[in-house]
């Protein structure tokens, strides 16, 4: 299941200030969240066609909103679940 081509290794931002040392210790590990879970995605259908009618109406080609939801562990510890339930169109300003 783990994809190295796919992994983008992340770094945190340079500051001038360390609060631990900044030096690898220990091997690589994947932090990915399909690494150790199997995703699953719940869309809401009245959610769905919310952002559908929304994207229709936008003259814009770019459109700026965002979906919310909630994530949980499966019962058996196996997998994890986005339940897509909300709309926010946000705002133009």
């Amino acid at each position: 299941r783990f994809v190295p081509k796919r992994m983008v290794p992340f770094s945190f931002p340079l500051s001038k200030c360390a609060l631990w040392d900044p030096v690898p210790m220990g091997d690589v590990i994947g932090a990915h969240v399909t690494y150790y879970r199997n995703p699953k995605i719940s869309l809401v259908e009245k959610t769905l066609r919310l952002a559908y009618r929304h994207a229709k109406q936008n003259e814009k080609k770019s459109l700026s909103c965002f979906l919310l939801g909630t994530l949980a562990v499966d019962e058996d510890g196996e997998g994890i679940t986005l339940t897509i339930d909300r709309f926010d169109p946000g705002r133009e300003v």
